[in-house]
Protein backbone atom coordinates (compact mmCIF):
# COMPACT_ATOMS: atom_id res chain seq x y z
CA UNK A 1 0.00 0.00 0.00
CA UNK A 2 1.41 3.52 -1.00
CA UNK A 3 0.88 6.38 1.30
CA UNK A 4 -1.52 7.98 -1.52
CA UNK A 5 -3.39 4.87 -1.21
CA UNK A 6 -3.87 5.25 2.29
CA UNK A 7 -7.24 6.22 3.89
CA UNK A 8 -5.68 7.60 7.13
CA UNK A 9 -2.25 6.98 7.99
CA UNK A 10 -1.27 7.17 11.66
CA UNK A 11 1.56 7.51 13.37
CA UNK A 12 3.18 5.69 16.76
CA UNK A 13 6.47 7.81 17.66
CA UNK A 14 8.92 5.99 20.33
CA UNK A 15 8.15 7.91 24.17
CA UNK A 16 10.49 10.42 25.18
CA UNK A 17 9.22 10.92 29.08
CA UNK A 18 12.19 9.73 31.53
CA UNK A 19 11.98 5.86 31.64
CA UNK A 20 8.83 5.57 29.65
CA UNK A 21 8.59 1.91 28.05
CA UNK A 22 5.06 1.84 26.72
CA UNK A 23 4.48 1.92 23.54
CA UNK A 24 1.21 3.46 22.10
CA UNK A 25 0.33 0.29 19.54
CA UNK A 26 0.66 -3.33 19.64
CA UNK A 27 0.90 -5.66 16.48
CA UNK A 28 -2.56 -6.62 16.79
CA UNK A 29 -3.67 -3.36 16.53
CA UNK A 30 -1.26 -2.76 13.66
CA UNK A 31 -3.03 -5.96 11.62
CA UNK A 32 -6.72 -4.37 12.81
CA UNK A 33 -5.65 -0.54 11.16
CA UNK A 34 -4.03 -1.63 8.02
CA UNK A 35 -6.82 -4.25 7.08
CA UNK A 36 -9.21 -1.71 7.00
CA UNK A 37 -6.91 0.45 4.43
CA UNK A 38 -4.81 2.52 6.61
CA UNK A 39 -1.06 3.20 6.67
CA UNK A 40 0.55 2.99 10.02
CA UNK A 41 3.62 4.39 10.62
CA UNK A 42 5.75 3.49 14.12
CA UNK A 43 9.36 5.05 14.44
CA UNK A 44 12.17 2.38 14.77
CA UNK A 45 13.02 0.46 18.24
CA UNK A 46 9.60 2.06 19.18
CA UNK A 47 8.31 -1.45 21.04
CA UNK A 48 11.32 -2.36 22.63
CA UNK A 49 11.00 -1.30 25.82
CA UNK A 50 8.18 -3.29 25.87
CA UNK A 51 9.37 -6.42 24.67
CA UNK A 52 7.98 -5.79 20.79
CA UNK A 53 10.27 -6.02 17.79
CA UNK A 54 10.51 -3.89 15.11
CA UNK A 55 10.02 -7.04 12.64
CA UNK A 56 7.00 -8.25 14.67
CA UNK A 57 5.62 -4.86 13.71
CA UNK A 58 6.80 -4.93 10.31
CA UNK A 59 4.79 -8.46 9.83
CA UNK A 60 2.13 -6.93 11.15
CA UNK A 61 2.29 -4.79 8.09
CA UNK A 62 3.67 -1.48 9.88
CA UNK A 63 6.10 1.24 7.97
CA UNK A 64 9.33 2.05 9.82
CA UNK A 65 10.04 5.50 10.48
CA UNK A 66 13.65 6.21 10.96
CA UNK A 67 12.66 9.17 13.53
CA UNK A 68 10.04 11.10 15.13
CA UNK A 69 10.18 14.16 12.98
CA UNK A 70 9.24 11.41 9.74
CA UNK A 71 6.35 10.06 12.25
CA UNK A 72 5.22 13.72 12.95
CA UNK A 73 5.40 14.52 9.25
CA UNK A 74 3.41 12.20 7.32
CA UNK A 75 1.30 11.64 10.46
CA UNK A 76 -2.23 12.82 10.10
CA UNK A 77 -3.54 10.99 13.65
CA UNK A 78 -0.48 10.34 15.98
CA UNK A 79 -1.63 7.90 18.28
CA UNK A 80 0.63 7.57 21.63
CA UNK A 81 0.96 7.62 25.29
CA UNK A 82 2.07 10.06 27.33
CA UNK A 83 2.22 13.76 26.35
CA UNK A 84 4.12 15.55 23.80
CA UNK A 85 6.99 17.08 25.30
CA UNK A 86 8.94 20.07 24.74
CA UNK A 87 11.33 18.44 22.59
CA UNK A 88 8.64 17.51 20.10
CA UNK A 89 6.50 20.60 20.31
CA UNK A 90 7.95 21.63 17.07
CA UNK A 91 7.22 18.37 15.34
CA UNK A 92 3.45 19.73 16.02
CA UNK A 93 1.38 21.02 13.03
CA UNK A 94 -2.11 22.72 12.29
CA UNK A 95 -4.40 20.05 12.49
CA UNK A 96 -2.27 17.19 13.56
CA UNK A 97 -4.64 14.82 15.57
CA UNK A 98 -3.06 13.67 18.67
CA UNK A 99 -4.67 10.80 20.38
CA UNK A 100 -3.11 9.75 23.57
CA UNK A 101 -3.51 10.82 27.55
CA UNK A 102 -2.82 14.64 27.41
CA UNK A 103 -4.16 15.64 31.29
CA UNK A 104 -4.29 19.28 30.45
CA UNK A 105 -5.56 20.62 33.58
CA UNK A 106 -2.30 20.91 35.39
CA UNK A 107 -0.82 21.85 32.25
CA UNK A 108 -0.73 25.38 30.68
CA UNK A 109 2.39 25.39 28.81
CA UNK A 110 1.06 22.07 27.05
CA UNK A 111 -2.29 23.60 26.38
CA UNK A 112 -1.04 26.48 25.15
CA UNK A 113 0.83 24.88 22.57
CA UNK A 114 -0.91 22.85 21.44
CA UNK A 115 -4.27 25.57 21.26
CA UNK A 116 -1.30 28.16 19.33
CA UNK A 117 -0.52 24.74 16.90
CA UNK A 118 -4.12 24.28 16.22
CA UNK A 119 -3.98 20.87 17.49
CA UNK A 120 -6.85 18.13 17.59
CA UNK A 121 -6.39 16.83 20.89
CA UNK A 122 -8.07 13.40 21.96
CA UNK A 123 -7.36 12.69 25.87
CA UNK A 124 -7.59 9.01 26.79
CA UNK A 125 -8.90 10.42 30.54
CA UNK A 126 -11.75 11.95 29.57
CA UNK A 127 -13.49 9.74 26.87
CA UNK A 128 -16.30 8.56 29.43
CA UNK A 129 -19.10 5.86 29.08
CA UNK A 130 -22.81 7.12 30.02
CA UNK A 131 -22.06 5.08 33.12
CA UNK A 132 -19.27 7.63 33.92
CA UNK A 133 -16.46 4.99 33.87
CA UNK A 134 -13.58 5.98 31.80
CA UNK A 135 -12.67 2.96 29.91
CA UNK A 136 -9.40 4.18 28.41
CA UNK A 137 -8.03 5.28 32.17
CA UNK A 138 -8.87 2.15 33.44
CA UNK A 139 -6.36 -0.20 32.67
CA UNK A 140 -3.57 2.03 33.93
CA UNK A 141 -6.00 3.12 36.98
CA UNK A 142 -6.01 -0.84 38.04
CA UNK A 143 -1.72 -1.01 37.48
CA UNK A 144 -1.34 1.97 39.49
CA UNK A 145 -3.40 0.93 42.07
CA UNK A 146 -1.83 -1.64 42.60
CA UNK A 147 1.11 -0.82 41.76
CA UNK A 148 0.71 2.01 44.54
CA UNK A 149 0.83 -0.33 48.09
CA UNK A 150 4.18 -2.20 45.92
CA UNK A 151 5.89 0.78 45.62
CA UNK A 152 4.85 1.93 49.30
CA UNK A 153 6.02 -1.44 51.18
CA UNK A 154 9.16 -0.78 49.30
CA UNK A 155 9.93 2.67 50.43
CA UNK A 156 8.83 2.00 54.43
CA UNK A 157 11.66 -0.34 54.37
CA UNK A 158 14.51 1.39 56.75
CA UNK A 159 17.22 0.62 53.89
CA UNK A 160 15.05 3.11 51.93
CA UNK A 161 14.56 5.69 54.24
CA UNK A 162 11.43 4.70 55.33
CA UNK A 163 10.02 3.91 59.31
CA UNK A 164 10.65 0.36 59.09
CA UNK A 165 7.27 -1.46 58.91
CA UNK A 166 6.13 -4.54 57.13
CA UNK A 167 2.52 -3.73 55.86
CA UNK A 168 1.17 -7.25 57.09
CA UNK A 169 3.41 -7.31 60.21
CA UNK A 170 3.79 -10.53 61.65
CA UNK A 171 2.04 -12.51 64.14
CA UNK A 172 2.20 -10.63 68.14
CA UNK A 173 2.98 -7.20 66.23
CA UNK A 174 0.39 -4.36 64.67
CA UNK A 175 -0.05 -4.27 61.05
CA UNK A 176 1.01 -1.33 58.86
CA UNK A 177 -2.15 1.27 58.38
CA UNK A 178 -2.28 1.94 55.04
CA UNK A 179 -4.53 5.11 53.93
CA UNK A 180 -6.70 5.45 50.51
CA UNK A 181 -7.71 8.76 49.16
CA UNK A 182 -10.59 8.13 46.79
CA UNK A 183 -12.47 4.79 46.20
CA UNK A 184 -12.75 4.70 42.67
CA UNK A 185 -10.70 2.55 39.89
CA UNK A 186 -7.31 3.23 41.77
CA UNK A 187 -8.62 3.16 45.19
CA UNK A 188 -10.02 -0.40 44.96
CA UNK A 189 -6.99 -2.13 43.31
CA UNK A 190 -4.90 -0.65 45.80
CA UNK A 191 -7.33 -2.00 48.66
CA UNK A 192 -6.91 -5.23 46.66
CA UNK A 193 -3.49 -5.56 47.50
CA UNK A 194 -2.75 -4.02 50.73
CA UNK A 195 -5.68 -6.08 52.26
CA UNK A 196 -3.65 -8.80 50.74
CA UNK A 197 -0.72 -7.99 52.20
CA UNK A 198 -2.32 -8.11 55.82
CA UNK A 199 -2.74 -4.10 56.02
CA UNK A 200 -4.97 -2.29 57.89
CA UNK A 201 -6.88 -0.46 55.45
CA UNK A 202 -9.16 2.42 55.70
CA UNK A 203 -11.09 3.98 52.23
CA UNK A 204 -11.90 7.84 52.12
CA UNK A 205 -14.48 8.96 50.00
CA UNK A 206 -17.11 11.56 49.24
CA UNK A 207 -19.53 9.38 48.24
CA UNK A 208 -21.65 7.10 50.52
CA UNK A 209 -22.88 5.01 48.09
CA UNK A 210 -19.15 4.26 46.87
CA UNK A 211 -18.23 3.71 50.19
CA UNK A 212 -21.29 1.16 50.61
CA UNK A 213 -20.14 -0.65 47.54
CA UNK A 214 -16.67 -0.91 48.64
CA UNK A 215 -17.92 -1.97 51.97
CA UNK A 216 -19.99 -5.19 50.48
CA UNK A 217 -16.60 -5.95 48.21
CA UNK A 218 -14.02 -6.14 51.41
CA UNK A 219 -16.17 -5.99 54.47
CA UNK A 220 -14.31 -6.46 57.55
CA UNK A 221 -11.31 -6.16 55.99
CA UNK A 222 -11.59 -2.39 55.60
CA UNK A 223 -12.80 0.17 57.56
CA UNK A 224 -14.88 3.22 54.93
CA UNK A 225 -14.86 6.75 56.19
CA UNK A 226 -16.44 9.60 54.46
CA UNK A 227 -14.16 12.14 53.98
CA UNK A 228 -13.82 15.61 55.05
CA UNK A 229 -10.79 17.61 56.80
CA UNK A 230 -11.29 15.28 60.44
CA UNK A 231 -11.26 12.47 58.82
CA UNK A 232 -8.62 12.68 56.21
CA UNK A 233 -6.35 14.59 59.25
CA UNK A 234 -6.55 12.00 61.68
CA UNK A 235 -6.37 8.78 58.69
CA UNK A 236 -3.22 10.68 57.67
CA UNK A 237 -1.76 11.41 61.01
CA UNK A 238 -2.19 7.94 62.07
CA UNK A 239 -1.13 5.83 58.86
CA UNK A 240 2.40 4.48 57.73
CA UNK A 241 1.42 4.40 54.40
CA UNK A 242 -1.43 7.22 52.19
CA UNK A 243 -2.28 6.54 48.63
CA UNK A 244 -3.68 9.46 46.46
CA UNK A 245 -6.32 8.01 44.59
CA UNK A 246 -9.01 11.03 44.40
CA UNK A 247 -10.09 11.86 40.29
CA UNK A 248 -12.26 14.56 38.70
CA UNK A 249 -12.14 13.36 35.09
CA UNK A 250 -10.43 15.86 33.45
CA UNK A 251 -10.15 18.27 36.15
CA UNK A 252 -7.08 19.23 38.76
CA UNK A 253 -7.27 16.76 41.97
CA UNK A 254 -8.12 18.51 44.79
CA UNK A 255 -5.53 18.98 47.82
CA UNK A 256 -6.82 17.51 50.03
CA UNK A 257 -3.46 16.74 52.42
CA UNK A 258 -2.15 20.10 53.99
CA UNK A 259 1.28 20.78 54.46
CA UNK A 260 0.44 20.90 58.31
CA UNK A 261 -1.09 17.34 57.90
CA UNK A 262 2.30 16.29 56.17
CA UNK A 263 4.07 17.63 59.21
CA UNK A 264 1.96 15.71 61.86
CA UNK A 265 2.94 12.26 60.17
CA UNK A 266 5.38 9.83 61.62
CA UNK A 267 9.15 10.29 60.08
CA UNK A 268 9.41 7.55 57.70
CA UNK A 269 6.11 7.35 56.51
CA UNK A 270 5.34 7.50 53.17
CA UNK A 271 2.81 8.97 50.35
CA UNK A 272 2.40 7.56 46.59
CA UNK A 273 0.24 10.28 45.08
CA UNK A 274 -1.29 9.01 42.33
CA UNK A 275 -3.20 11.56 41.25
CA UNK A 276 0.08 13.57 40.64
CA UNK A 277 -0.87 13.51 36.14
CA UNK A 278 -3.93 15.58 37.87
CA UNK A 279 -1.96 18.16 40.00
CA UNK A 280 -1.77 15.74 42.92
CA UNK A 281 -3.66 15.40 46.06
CA UNK A 282 -1.53 16.57 48.46
CA UNK A 283 -0.06 19.85 48.59
CA UNK A 284 3.62 18.48 48.99
CA UNK A 285 3.75 16.64 46.20
CA UNK A 286 5.12 18.00 42.96
CA UNK A 287 6.00 15.10 39.68
CA UNK A 288 8.87 12.89 39.91
CA UNK A 289 10.30 10.59 37.83
CA UNK A 290 11.42 7.04 37.57
CA UNK A 291 15.21 7.90 37.69
CA UNK A 292 14.62 9.92 40.35
CA UNK A 293 10.98 8.55 42.30
CA UNK A 294 11.08 9.79 45.87
CA UNK A 295 11.56 13.36 47.56
CA UNK A 296 11.35 13.96 51.57
CA UNK A 297 9.22 16.70 52.89
CA UNK A 298 8.98 16.96 56.80
CA UNK A 299 10.35 13.00 57.11
CA UNK A 300 7.78 12.30 55.14
CA UNK A 301 8.83 10.24 52.24
CA UNK A 302 6.64 11.75 48.32
CA UNK A 303 6.49 8.82 45.48
CA UNK A 304 4.98 10.79 43.00
CA UNK A 305 6.14 9.34 39.42
CA UNK A 306 4.03 10.55 36.87
CA UNK A 307 3.54 7.37 34.71
CA UNK A 308 3.31 4.64 37.45
CA UNK A 309 2.54 2.20 34.35
CA UNK A 310 5.59 2.98 32.53
CA UNK A 311 7.39 0.44 34.81
CA UNK A 312 5.77 -2.76 33.63
CA UNK A 313 5.44 -1.52 30.42
CA UNK A 314 4.23 -4.63 28.77
CA UNK A 315 1.47 -5.56 31.16
CA UNK A 316 0.99 -1.66 30.76
CA UNK A 317 0.94 -1.42 26.52
CA UNK A 318 -1.26 -4.26 26.42
CA UNK A 319 -3.74 -3.17 28.69
CA UNK A 320 -4.18 -0.28 27.30
CA UNK A 321 -3.82 -1.19 23.72
CA UNK A 322 -6.84 -3.59 24.57
CA UNK A 323 -9.19 0.03 24.49
CA UNK A 324 -7.23 2.42 22.99
CA UNK A 325 -7.74 0.52 19.63
CA UNK A 326 -11.02 0.59 18.86
CA UNK A 327 -11.45 4.62 19.03
CA UNK A 328 -8.36 4.97 16.95
CA UNK A 329 -10.13 2.84 14.37
CA UNK A 330 -13.23 4.37 14.54
CA UNK A 331 -11.40 8.10 14.26
CA UNK A 332 -9.00 6.17 11.33
CA UNK A 333 -12.60 5.04 9.14
CA UNK A 334 -14.87 8.10 9.84
CA UNK A 335 -12.91 10.83 10.62
CA UNK A 336 -12.62 12.52 13.48
CA UNK A 337 -15.64 14.97 13.06
CA UNK A 338 -18.09 12.32 12.21
CA UNK A 339 -16.48 9.91 15.01
CA UNK A 340 -17.18 12.28 17.79
CA UNK A 341 -20.70 13.51 16.39
CA UNK A 342 -21.64 9.80 16.19
CA UNK A 343 -19.84 8.64 19.57
CA UNK A 344 -20.82 10.88 23.00
CA UNK A 345 -18.10 8.88 24.87
CA UNK A 346 -15.52 9.97 22.32
CA UNK A 347 -16.55 13.51 22.29
CA UNK A 348 -15.28 13.92 25.56
CA UNK A 349 -12.15 13.12 25.04
CA UNK A 350 -11.83 15.88 22.62
CA UNK A 351 -10.08 18.19 24.62
CA UNK A 352 -8.46 20.34 22.22
CA UNK A 353 -9.81 21.33 18.79
CA UNK A 354 -9.12 24.53 16.13
CA UNK A 355 -7.99 26.64 18.47
CA UNK A 356 -10.75 26.22 21.40
CA UNK A 357 -10.54 24.65 24.54
CA UNK A 358 -13.46 21.95 24.04
CA UNK A 359 -13.51 20.45 27.28
CA UNK A 360 -15.51 22.41 30.26
CA UNK A 361 -13.35 21.02 33.05
CA UNK A 362 -10.07 21.69 31.36
CA UNK A 363 -11.41 25.11 30.65
CA UNK A 364 -12.97 25.94 34.02
CA UNK A 365 -9.35 24.54 35.31
CA UNK A 366 -7.09 26.35 32.94
CA UNK A 367 -9.39 29.89 32.83
CA UNK A 368 -9.71 29.39 28.96
CA UNK A 369 -13.14 29.86 27.42
CA UNK A 370 -14.52 26.70 26.97
CA UNK A 371 -16.63 25.81 23.53
CA UNK A 372 -18.92 23.39 22.86
CA UNK A 373 -17.86 20.68 20.66
CA UNK A 374 -21.61 21.15 18.54
CA UNK A 375 -20.08 24.78 17.68
CA UNK A 376 -16.64 23.55 16.83
CA UNK A 377 -18.00 21.22 14.19
CA UNK A 378 -21.02 23.40 12.97
CA UNK A 379 -18.12 26.21 12.28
Amino acid sequence: MTRREALMIIGVPKEIKTEEYRVGIVPAGVRLLTASGHRVLIEKTAGEGAGISDQEFKAAGAHLASSAAEVYGEAELVMKVKEPLPPEYDLLRPGLIVYTYLHLAPAPELTAVLLEKDIIGIAYETIQLPDGSLPLLTPMSEIAGRMAVQVGAHYLEKTQGGRGVLLGGVPGVYRGQVTILGGGVVGINAAKIAVGMGAMVTIIDIDQARLMALDDIFGSAITTLISNPDTIERSVRESHLVIGAVLVPGGRAPSLVSGEMIAQMKPGTVIVDVAVDQGGCCETCRPTTHDQPVFTVDNVIHYCVANMPGAVPRTATFALTNVTTSYALKIANQGFETAVASDPALAKGLNICRGHVTHETVAQDLDYPYQPLEQIIKD
